[in-house]
């Protein structure tokens, strides 16, 4: 717990959960020790989003809780709703905790006529009326840069990291943390640092969105057990066969692990069927009951995110939850 149950009771923190991610808001307001805010989040018969706030949050530091994850559209259109709804209700500030930021992976033109929807997602949550934004592994660092509002951009390598090193015996003489593309170089940099092991890289292309094609391994992996670590597992194609191509060039077992397990269409079946041992994520989304399988453990990140809430609120420095 990071407060006594009253510590925050007659102050102007208050903490929202909207239908994103109730279980880990819930977390979240365990540890901060303050109750969850009173809220109704219902639809209008052609299915528009009606939020109710059902509590007074005048001159309230106002923490919002929601992950932009499936239903992406749904939960998007809450958040902005909620919004909307606290700055007309005369919120001093209004702060979004978003552990998974949708939308995410369309940050550039990669071709012609192509939208970026990642600043399209960060000019609606600034128009709306948001104050700041907390976010856990956002797909591409440059997205902070879509605002113009403080952004806090959290990491979930240290959380994973620190699974490895303390729930698996493993030899990390014998490890090698490997990324899923080139794009993910950081990150496996990241968590290779951690647990003091080399890296290795998956040289692929990508035909079309959530297909991949593995075409080669550049690292020394033969012999050693491979964690192969990426931001977002989708439909579980690449990380199928990395896994495969991983064993086939000699790796001795393979574990995977990401923040944010969005497991869509064949996602579940892909991971059951592949040769990864064992499956690491976070609570970052929730997953739904069909989608725990024993090859999967996940781990919270709601103490993290509670830290973060209270520097915030308390207008301490964020900066140490970067990488601790």
């Amino acid at each position: 717990m990071l407060a006594s149950s009253n510590q925050y009771k007659n102050s102007s923190l208050r903490l929202f959960s909207l239908k994103g991610n109730e279980p880990l808001a819930e977390e979240i307001a365990e540890h901060i020790g303050i109750p969850l805010g009173k809220i109704t989040v219902q639809h209008f018969s052609d299915e528009e989003v009606q939020v109710n706030i059902e509590e007074s949050v005048r001159g309230c530091d106002v923490f919002v809780v929601q992950p932009t994850s499936q239903p992406v559209n749904e939960h998007l259109m809450q958040l902005l709703i909620m919004i909307d709804a606290l700055k007309r209700a005369s919120a001093a500030t209004i702060n979004i905790v978003m552990p998974y930021y949708g939308y995410a992976r369309q940050d550039r033109k990669s071709r012609a006529r192509e939208p970026i929807t990642a600043k399209l997602v960060a000019n609606l949550i600034e128009t709306a009326g948001a104050d700041r934004v907390i976010s856990l592994d956002l797909h591409a660092p440059q997205i902070q840069g879509f605002f113009d509002i403080p952004i806090d951009h959290l990491m979930g390598v240290p959380i994973l990291s620190d699974y490895f090193l303390e729930h698996k015996d493993l030899n990390f003489d014998e490890v090698v943390v490997v990324s899923p593309d080139h794009g993910g170089v950081t990150r496996a940099r990241k968590m290779a640092d951690r647990l003091k092991t080399p890296i290795a890289i998956i040289d692929k292309r990508r035909p079309k969105p959530n297909v991949a094609e593995v075409m080669n391994i550049v690292g020394e992996i033969e012999g050693r057990t491979a964690i192969i670590i990426d931001d977002i597992i989708d439909t579980g194609g690449t990380m199928k066969l990395a896994a495969q191509a991983l064993l086939d060039k000699g790796a001795k077992e393979v574990y995977a692990c990401c923040t944010h397990p969005v497991l869509s269409g064949p996602a579940i079946s892909r991971i059951e069927e592949s040769v990864i041992k064992e499956l690491v994520v976070t609570n970052s989304i929730q997953l739904p009951e069909e989608k725990k399988i024993d090859k999967i453990v996940g781990l919270s990140v709601g103490e993290l995110m509670a830290q973060a809430i209270v520097r915030v609120y308390e207008e301490e420095s964020v900066s140490i939850l970067f990488d601790t």
